[in-house]
Formats: structure tokens, C-alpha cells, sequence
């Protein structure tokens, strides 16, 4: 009986084996890396926004001002901030209309939590009056669908909103599906826990600890016909805010 020598055999095994780890690895490596960028560059932002600087972006029309509030269908207009995906803190500065990237101690803010669930924004041309218990700022809004670039301009439909307090003040997060997506045909919070299970449920989490414990508190959801009413007050408190400027 004649014996075959294997080690040969069994070298090369693992020789391949450890060569396709190695490109393996290195592919990822060279992914991670390419994923990592320098800070205060602006990440995939929409193609009609100019960079300014390494934390301004410019459009064509004052973000905050230049947009109407909702379509004649009464789909809102969404100006995404924050791309899914993404933990980037950008947002339109209500002073400049430019898309800013937010500082906080002195570096560009980074949220330190899961990534965004949604193309998270602002609707324009809104607000939420300190005086009413407000944030003083534009509503915010979470659009569920694909990422999509910076400072691009969503139509979605509103399908319920998320009632949360920042530090005792309302910040409440509309909830919205991208028209031109699988979520496209939403039309209430039910319809999505329906056809997506738990998804209401991830969002309420999210938003309620993305900034750390007890920050955030959450007063439950509401539907469609709940946010609309939000959203009108908030046209409302923006236009009597915008009225004696005209004059």
C-alpha cells in the first residue's frame, strides 16, 4: 500500500484559505476606510447644494424660507438633514437658511448612538414657538425609505408622529413614508405596523435615547390626523412670526 504524503496538499489548503482572508480583510479595511471621512466633509449632500465651507452647505433658495410647507396634494416638503444611516448632525440654520453642520464643544457634532433610522429634517417654513412650549425651532420629521443624498427636497406623505419632550419642551417627530418607495403606499401608523412589524416601535426607541438616558421622554404616538393638526400649528405660529417682519 503506497501512502500519500498530504502535508503538501494540506500547506497549500491553507496557504489559499489564508490568502482569501487576507483580501477579504483587506477588502473590508479599504471599505471601513473609505467610509471614514476627514472631518466636516460633507457626505453625499444633493447635487444643487454648493459647499461653502467644510461645514456650510449653500442652495439655490433659503431652505428654511424658500420652500412651501406642503404640495397641493398636501404631501409635506422635507428638507433631509440627515441622511439614513448617517449620525452626522447637520441642520438648516433658521437665521441663514444655509445647511449647517451643528457644533457642540467646540467640534462638529457626531451623534454618538445607532445611526439615523430614516432621512431625518426639517419641514420648511414652520415652527414650534418657545412660548407655546416649544423648542423654537422648525418641526422635525423622519422620512422612511432609501437614503438620499444632503439637503435633498422630499415630498412625503405624513402617516402619524411620535410625542416627545427635549428637556421639558416639545419636540415632537412626524413620521413620514418617501412617495416613490415600498413605503410609498402607507397612509397610517396601523398600515405600518401592519405590513411592517415593530417599526414603530424601533422609532419610538431611537428617539428616545439617541441623546442618552432621560433626555428624551416619550408621550407615545398618535396617527395622521393628530400630525396634520402639528403640522397646521405650525404653519400658523411660522406665518404670525413671519407677518410683523413684512411690514
Amino acid at each position: 500500500m503506497i501512502m500519500r504524503d498530504t502535508t503538501g496538499d494540506t500547506m497549500r489548503q491553507w496557504s489559499s484559505m489564508t490568502l482569501k482572508w487576507l483580501v477579504f480583510a483587506g477588502l473590508f479595511v479599504t471599505i471601513s476606510c473609505s467610509e471614514v471621512k476627514p472631518p466636516g466633509e460633507a457626505i453625499g449632500h444633493s447635487p444643487g447644494l454648493v459647499l461653502k465651507d467644510q461645514y456650510t452647505l449653500v442652495g439655490k433658495k433659503n431652505l428654511y424660507s424658500g420652500y412651501q410647507p406642503t404640495d397641493s396634494r398636501g404631501n409635506v416638503h422635507v428638507i433631509v438633514e440627515i441622511p439614513s444611516g448617517t449620525n452626522g448632525k447637520w441642520e438648516v440654520s433658521k437665521s441663514s437658511g444655509n445647511l449647517e453642520w451643528e457644533f457642540k464643544n467646540g467640534a462638529p457634532r457626531v451623534v454618538g448612538y445607532l445611526s439615523y433610522p430614516g432621512n431625518y429634517g426639517m419641514i420648511p417654513r414652520t415652527l414650534l414657538p418657545e412660548e407655546n412650549g416649544g423648542d423654537g425651532d422648525p418641526l422635525d420629521v423622519i422620512v422612511l425609505g432609501p437614503a438620499v443624498p444632503r439637503g435633498t427636497v422630499l415630498k412625503a406623505r405624513l402617516i402619524g408622529m411620535i410625542r416627545m419632550l427635549d428637556g421639558g419642551e416639545q419636540d415632537d417627530k412626524l413620521i413620514a413614508v418617501m412617495l416613490d418607495s415600498h413605503f410609498g403606499g402607507i397612509r397610517s401608523l396601523e398600515e405600518l405596523e401592519s405590513r411592517y412589524k415593530g417599526v414603530t416601535r424601533i422609532l419610538d426607541l431611537w428617539f428616545s435615547n439617541y441623546k442618552g438616558p432621560g433626555v428624551m421622554q416619550s408621550d407615545g404616538t398618535a396617527g395622521a390626523e393628530e400630525a396634520e393638526k402639528v403640522l397646521q400649528a405650525a404653519i400658523d405660529a411660522y406665518a404670525e412670526q413671519e407677518a410683523p417682519a413684512a411690514k
